[in-house]
Order: structure tokens, then C-alpha cells, then sequence
């Protein structure tokens, strides 16, 4: 077995590499361990290469041009030469491991010998030779410093030969189908015995890990970075019944299913943070913030909406993991399940950036301990905190002056006195509203008009002004339209229009939901689109009037932001535009909305909406869940909130 191994291992030529060993080997004198070797012996034309040259993997829309097709053989011709190579190394360096588990090892290095000549003479038929490609050294670079048995299984077997198992499956169908059997047989071939090999490592595996820890949970705490639970799936169809075969249980197979990770750029971490404002305002007047109950539910029921903002390549941030039926029904509808972190996770991994619901004090604090593992040069670098005005009423109030003041412009107050000035101001004509500076979703509001008690008022002034240290007053307005605008500011140059929401508010403005679609005039009623579009004009306002001002009014900023407007009546009957209601220098519902659109497949137009959990029934559940209906957050871990999307 020993001389076996050192022939695969050390020989310089290919044909010392694949000429197959007996079936029958003795194992009496394994020998000493060897030291870890630079790199396994190749020809000349074969030697991995470490330099960063490689050829480019072709498409499946290639499959019918032999050189492409063997171009691809020569890439799987290399895997299963370094798989050899590998077990071979593992003869010899652990010459101590269970002479059953060595005997395992050594009949599937047979195997993937037979493998890669398989596709060494596949290969040739379509024109292309071995060794015409450059070839890499990644499996060397992953699987090769292995420091135990265990540490092989869980690498090569459990996570690379298991991604060939959706590999190999998906392209022996494909190449069937353009009538390519002589592929397709090999690749069936390898595809069995990769079952075998996958069994072997569980088998092992299962009797080295931890036995307090699951398959699923122990596999992912044996893998370091960069191999990730993510590895052991192939770019292909997800392949269950393969996997049930070779002996994997079903709450691994289905965690295996769901999980995502990054596969080449570095990820973007997502961080839900929705109670910024209270983090600002406990800032801005030197309090220590405490949640109460519904604060904390907002978090953490409703964390899992930042998914939507993730790439395929990024990462989310949870303080509570939703459960794997809730991912498998996203992942059934069609969305590509990002990286899930931790609250736990460890920083120490290569990012490229952090993207918070809003840089509150909450979010720099938190995701402090990134900040050193960002890649130089990348635009969404650590922050500090940005200003406390900046999560409060005054920046809209900022943005409207700057843009030119009207009659609906409220009026910043900090004492009560000039509140009350200012309430007397509006009563006589109408009714004055009043926001606490760090308000949001339309709490903390209060509606004034001639029959509200004067000493109920003058309290809620004083406590606001007490806890927020000032607030608007502006006019009430007879709302017909809540819309918003949403932007993204990039580190250098103007906002840049994304797209238009439709505001869901009840009557005293509090949100109920977003409607958003990838024709924004589609959504509103006719007497409105003709107003915004031939009247007021209202594109001007979004692309070209309020970028500019916001470039201006918030030097610095980069990242997501939103300005909330409205079409009001005036008493006339006629329409008017309020084109700043707040400015939100963060993500916001409007934001999720547009970007769950834009993730879940085929949809081109959807409503948002948060419900309260106990007002979902187990028979409200099917009419929430056909037809277009989703549950963007676990239904299941909610305690007071759940989100949900309804296409249209």
C-alpha cells in the first residue's frame, strides 16, 4: 500500500500516476509518517500552479463543441488526479489511522485513478491532451495541510466529492441530451462511486466528531475558512436522493439545501438594525437606551428582511437564524439564500464592506469588529456613527428648506412655548401635527386640532421634548398619496434613483405596508399619475432637483437612503405635491420591498405588509401562502411581527 502511495504521490509521469495498483495490497508496514510535500510529483505540462493562471471553466451552452467539451474534461481530469494524489498523502502521512479506514482510502485512490483516465481518453477524443490547460492547485491548497483523518473526510469527502455529487449527476443528464453517451457514461460512472466515497468519509466522520454534535453541526465547526458548508454543494441542481444514498440524514441534507456562501467575491455583511432613531435619540440626550418588548420583536422578528439586500456572494448578520423550513420555502419560491452569520460568528474572514440598516451608534458599535477584515478599497468601509440629525425630523426639515419652504413646511421646536406658538398658528384654519424628532413609522405623532384637551396636549409636549429634546410641528394635510423615493448615494457623486414605493399608511400616517413595482405610474390611481406627471412634474423633483440638494445637505454620506412625499388636497379640491415629508438617511420597508422584488424570480410587482402575529391563524395561513403570497420572515419564531410579500 505504501509503494502504491508513493508512486501516485511522487511519480513524475502520467502514466506511473494512473497505472492502477492490485486489488489486493498488504498494509503490514505502513512506515513512518511523512512530512507535508510542496506539491505532488507531475510532468512537466501538469504541475499545479499556484500564480493565479488558470482557463476559464465553459458554460453549459458549450457542451455541443468538442474542444469546449474537452476543455471541460480537462478541468474534471485534474479534480480527480489531485482527489489520487490526495488519498495517497493520506496513506502516508497518517500511517497509524484504523488499517479499515486506510483500506477504504486506498480502494477509492484506485478509483480515482480510473476516474482520471476516464477522462484523459474522453478527452483526447474531443482533441484536447492533457496538460494543454493550466491546471490549479486548488484541492492541494485546501485539503493537503490536513493535520488528521478527520480533517480529510470532512474536506475531500464530505465537501468536495459531495458538491460532485450535483456535479457529475446534472452534466451526465446534459450531455445526454445533446446525445453525447460516451461522456455521459463516464460521468454516470464517477457519479456512483462518488456515492461510495462520500459514505466512506460519513462513516468516519461520524465516528471521529464529537458525538454531543449533530452531522449537520459538527461538519460545519470541523471546516475552516475558506471552505464553508456552501463548498459541499456543486453549481448545479441540488442533488437529495444522492446524498440519502451515501447516508447523509435529512436534517443535514436539508441545512445543506438552504445554507448559502460567497464563491469568489468577498462578501457585503447586512445587519438589521430598525430601532436606530431610539439609538440616536438615547445618544443625542445622553440616556442609556433599553428596548421594551415591541422594540425587541422588531428585531427579532423581523431581522430575516434584510436577506432581501444581500447578493448572491454577500452575507447576513442575525441575532436569531431562521429555522430551515422557513429557508426551504423561500428557497422553493425561487430566492437564492445568502450566507446566514451569527450573532456568534467570529470576526477574522476577508469582506468586502457592511451594510447596517442605518450607521446609528447601535450599528458602529456592533460592527466595529469587522472594520480590520475589510479589503482595502472597497466602498462600504466600517462608520462611524453618522449624526444624530440625521435619524431625526430636522434633516427633512433640512432638505425642504433648502429646496424652497412652503406654507406646509413644519417648524422645529425645542420648548414648549414656541411648540404652542406655533400649534396656535395652524389651529384656526386647520389642524397641526406634531412628530417627536426620533420618531418613525408615523409613531410618536400627534394630531391637534380645536377639541383636543389643551393640558393632554401641553403633557405630551413636555414628555416628548423631555425625551427627544425637540419636535415638528407642521400642518395637517389631507392625504390622497404617501410615496417615497429611494436612493443609493455612492462614495463619490451625486444619489442615484433606484426606483418609486407606494406608502401603505392608516389614517393618522402610521405604516401598514409598500406596494412597488417596475412601472412606479402603474400603481396609482389615473386623477393621481395625470397630477404627479403632467403637473407637478414629478420626476424632475426625484432625479434631478433633490439629488442635488442631498449632496449638499449631507456631505460624506454613502449607502441607502429615502425621501417620503405626498399628494395632498388642498381645501379648493385641487392637488398638491409635497415632495419632502421625512428624509430617512438609512434602509427602509420601501427599500426591502424593491429589493425582495427584484430578488424573487419573475415578479414585477408586490406588496409588502407587516402583520401581527396574533392576528394569523392557522386557517388564515393558506390564503397568506398561494398565489403569489410569502412569508419573508419564520412565521414560526415570531413573537409579535411577521413580514409579508404578496406578488401582483
Amino acid at each position: 500500500m505504501r509503494e502504491m502511495a508513493e508512486r501516485v504521490l511522487f511519480s513524475t509521469t502520467l502514466e506511473e500516476k494512473l497505472r492502477p495498483g492490485p486489488t489486493l495490497v498488504s498494509d503490514e508496514t505502513p512506515g513512518p509518517a511523512i512530512t507535508l510535500p510542496h506539491a505532488p510529483g507531475r510532468p512537466q505540462e501538469l504541475r499545479i500552479r499556484s500564480n493565479g493562471v488558470r482557463a476559464d471553466f465553459p458554460g453549459t451552452h458549450h457542451l455541443d463543441d468538442d474542444r469546449e467539451r474537452g476543455i471541460m474534461l480537462h478541468f474534471l481530469a485534474n479534480h480527480e488526479l489531485l482527489a489520487a494524489e490526495l488519498m495517497a498523502l493520506v496513506l502516508l502521512r497518517f500511517p497509524d489511522a484504523p488499517p479499515e479506514y486506510r483500506a477504504g482510502v486506498y480502494e477509492a485512490m484506485r478509483e480515482e485513478q480510473a476516474h482520471a483516465l476516464m477522462y484523459v481518453r474522453r478527452m483526447r477524443e474531443c482533441g484536447i491532451h492533457f496538460g494543454d490547460l493550466p491546471v490549479n492547485d486548488h484541492f492541494w491548497r485546501i485539503v493537503a495541510p490536513m493535520e488528521t483523518p478527520l480533517d480529510f473526510v470532512t474536506r475531500l469527502n464530505l465537501t468536495f466529492e459531495q458538491a460532485n455529487l450535483d456535479f457529475s449527476k446534472h452534466y451526465a443528464t446534459l450531455f445526454r441530451q445533446i446525445g453525447d453517451t460516451a461522456t455521459a457514461a463516464v460521468l454516470e460512472k464517477i457519479h456512483l462511486d462518488e456515492i461510495g466515497h462520500v459514505g466512506h468519509g460519513l462513516k468516519w466522520f461520524r465516528r471521529w466528531k464529537n458525538p454531543e454534535k449533530s452531522d449537520w453541526n459538527a461538519f460545519k465547526h470541523s471546516l475552516a475558512f475558506p471552505l464553508t458548508p456552501a463548498r459541499a454543494k456543486g453549481i448545479a441542481p441540488f442533488n437529495a436522493e444522492s446524498r440519502r444514498l451515501a447516508g447523509l440524514d435529512e436534517d443535514f441534507i436539508r441545512q445543506l439545501e438552504v445554507c448559502g456562501h460567497s464563491r469568489g467575491r468577498t462578501p457585503i455583511v447586512h445587519w438589521f438594525n430598525p430601532n436606530a432613531e431610539a439609538h440616536a435619540r438615547a445618544d443625542h440626550t445622553g440616556r442609556i437606551y433599553q428596548p421594551d418588548k415591541t422594540a425587541l420583536a422588531l428585531e427579532l422578528d423581523l431581522e430575516a428582511l434584510i436577506l432581501g439586500c444581500c447578493r448572491r456572494d454577500d452575507a447576513a448578520l442575525l441575532r436569531r437564524p431562521p429555522s430551515v423550513d422557513h429557508l426551504a420555502s423561500l428557497k422553493t419560491a425561487g430566492f437564492e439564500i445568502p450566507e446566514i452569520l451569527t450573532d456568534s460568528h467570529t470576526p477574522g474572514r476577508k469582506l468586502g464592506g457592511l451594510r447596517p440598516w442605518a450607521w446609528s451608534p447601535d450599528a458602529s458599535s456592533r460592527l466595529k469588529p469587522f472594520a480590520a477584515d475589510i479589503a482595502p478599497n472597497q466602498p462600504n468601509p466600517w462608520s462611524p456613527s453618522i449624526p444624530n440629525k440625521w435619524l431625526s425630523k430636522e434633516i427633512g426639515l433640512q432638505l425642504e428648506h433648502h429646496l424652497g419652504p412652503t406654507l406646509e413646511t413644519g417648524i422645529l421646536c425645542t420648548d414648549a412655548e414656541k411648540t404652542l406658538e406655533a400649534i396656535s398658528n395652524l389651529l384656526p384654519s386647520g389642524q397641526a401635527l406634531l412628530k417627536a424628532a426620533f420618531s418613525c413609522a408615523g409613531n410618536g405623532h400627534l394630531r391637534v386640532n380645536q377639541q383636543s384637551d389643551p393640558a393632554k396636549t401641553l403633557a405630551w409636549i413636555r414628555n416628548t421634548l423631555a425625551s427627544h429634546h425637540s419636535l415638528v410641528v407642521e400642518p395637517w394635510l389631507d392625504r390622497c398619496l404617501d410615496f417615497s423615493a429611494l436612493y443609493e448615494c455612492p462614495p463619490d457623486g451625486p444619489p442615484r434613483l433606484l426606483g418609486m414605493t407606494h406608502l401603505e399608511n392608516d389614517p393618522a400616517g402610521r405604516f401598514l405596508g409598500i406596494r412597488v413595482g417596475a412601472k412606479w405610474g402603474s400603481l396609482l390611481q389615473p386623477e393621481i399619475a395625470t397630477f404627479l406627471f403632467r403637473e407637478a412634474n414629478v420626476m424632475a423633483w426625484y432625479q434631478e432637483k433633490i439629488p442635488d440638494a442631498l449632496t449638499q445637505i449631507l456631505p460624506g454620506y454613502s449607502g441607502p437612503l429615502c425621501v417620503d412625499a405626498m399628494v395632498h388636497r388642498k381645501p379648493s379640491g385641487n392637488l398638491a405635491l409635497k415632495p419632502v415629508v421625512e428624509l430617512n438617511v438609512r434602509t427602509t420597508m420601501g427599500r426591502l420591498a424593491w429589493e425582495w422584488m427584484n430578488r424573487l424570480p419573475s415578479c414585477q410587482s408586490g406588496r409588502l405588509r407587516i402583520l401581527k402575529r396574533a392576528n394569523i391563524t392557522p386557517e388564515s395561513i393558506p390564503s397568506l401562502t398561494t398565489n403569489g403570497g410569502l412569508f419573508l420572515t419564520d412565521p414560526n419564531h415570531a413573537e409579535k411581527f411577521i413580514a409579508h410579500w404578496q406578488s401582483q
